[in-house]
């Protein structure tokens, strides 16, 4: 579906961004957008990439006109632009509504006014029941999204969202944190070890991505079947993979921060349906419910609401092999 299309990824120096570029390279695209803030970022990255088929703008979501002549000529666009940090979010809540709510809007409006054919957001398990600012945004985020196909009018564009949780390895998450702390000589630092949280790697969101870009419709929610660990599995596969004695200090649950995640509220299991592949479809607009596609899909036999501490749990060994084999650490 790439073949001679030009795509535009808005956070694109961003670790999904990075990832999502090097994956589509693969294909026959025509051009690539990079979207960001980062002046740096994309600098680094030209260079590392060093395809003629890039392109860098320098642009922030907040600013309707800049994005709006990035998007000139553009068939598809990934949005990946967030302020994702929870305490940062917390400590500055309007920042991230800015970026993760009126960006989403000036990019729907910026999509509408330069016909383009496809848009896909990219959303966060924090969306779901919302406990902290950041979770709240990524919800109004998905909304935006959705119901943006009630008035798209005359022009021919699908808006549609994936939602999955914290990629292993990504920024600022738990495992190049912990990698940090002990390369650097600190403490060790976690919450309470049986918080869970759902694992998708880097890899596996990427194939997620496509395979939404493949199969929308518009207007619905895309959400993997995920296992999850506990973060105290996690933490002890890394300290023995890394052969550490670091000294392990609990620390305070951080502001905004949930125990366990959720990928479907049950107020959402009415509208979940089942895929052959392995994934399910949450449907946000009832005239979506009448289409030949989802009329082949099966009602979700979910009973509870989809989380991270009613899901398969991985054990320390299997998170060693994932974390091995992402290369996110290497084996001793």
């Amino acid at each position: 579906m790439f073949k001679g299309k030009k795509i535009l990824i808005t956070g694109g120096t961003g670790s999904l961004g990075q990832a999502l570029t090097k994956r589509l390279l693969k294909s026959e695209v025509d051009t690539i957008r990079i979207f960001s803030r980062d002046e740096w970022k994309q600098v680094t990255m030209e260079s590392e990439f060093n395809d003629n088929r890039l392109r860098f703008l320098i642009g922030d979501v907040r600013d309707k006109e800049r994005l709006s002549r990035a998007l000139q000529d553009i068939n598809i666009v990934i949005h990946t632009a967030a302020l994702k940090q929870v305490p940062v979010a917390e400590y500055n809540p309007f920042e991230a509504v800015k970026t993760n709510v009126y960006g989403a809007q000036n990019l729907i409006e910026s999509c509408l006014e330069n016909n383009v054919e496809l848009a896909l957001a990219i959303g966060t398990d924090k969306a779901v029941s919302p406990f902290n600012t950041y979770g709240a945004t990524k919800l109004l985020m998905e909304r935006l999204f959705i119901t943006a196909n009630y008035y798209r009018g005359r022009h021919d564009i699908k808006f549609s969202c994936v939602r999955y949780g914290n990629v292993l390895g990504s920024r600022g998450s738990i495992v190049p944190t912990l990698l940090n702390q002990i390369k650097t000589g600190r403490k060790i630092t976690i919450t309470d070890p049986n918080m869970t949280r759902f694992n998708i790697t880097m890899n596996s969101a990427l194939d997620f991505v496509l395979r939404a870009l493949n199969n929308r419709m518009g207007g619905e929610v895309f959400v993997p079947k995920l296992k999850a660990y506990k973060v105290g599995d996690i933490k002890d596969a890394i300290i023995e993979l890394a052969n550490s004695n670091a000294e392990v200090e609990k620390i305070s649950v951080r502001p905004g921060e949930k125990f366990h995640e959720s990928l479907i509220s049950i107020n959402e299991i009415r509208n979940t349906f089942e895929t052959k592949e392995d994934y399910l479809i949450v449907d946000q607009q009832t005239q979506n419910l009448n289409n030949v596609e989802m009329k082949n899909l099966k009602k979700s036999e979910l009973k509870d609401r989809y989380s991270s501490d009613k899901v398969e749990l991985l054990t320390k060994d299997e998170l060693k092999e994932i974390l091995i084999n992402e290369k996110l650490i290497s084996a001793n």
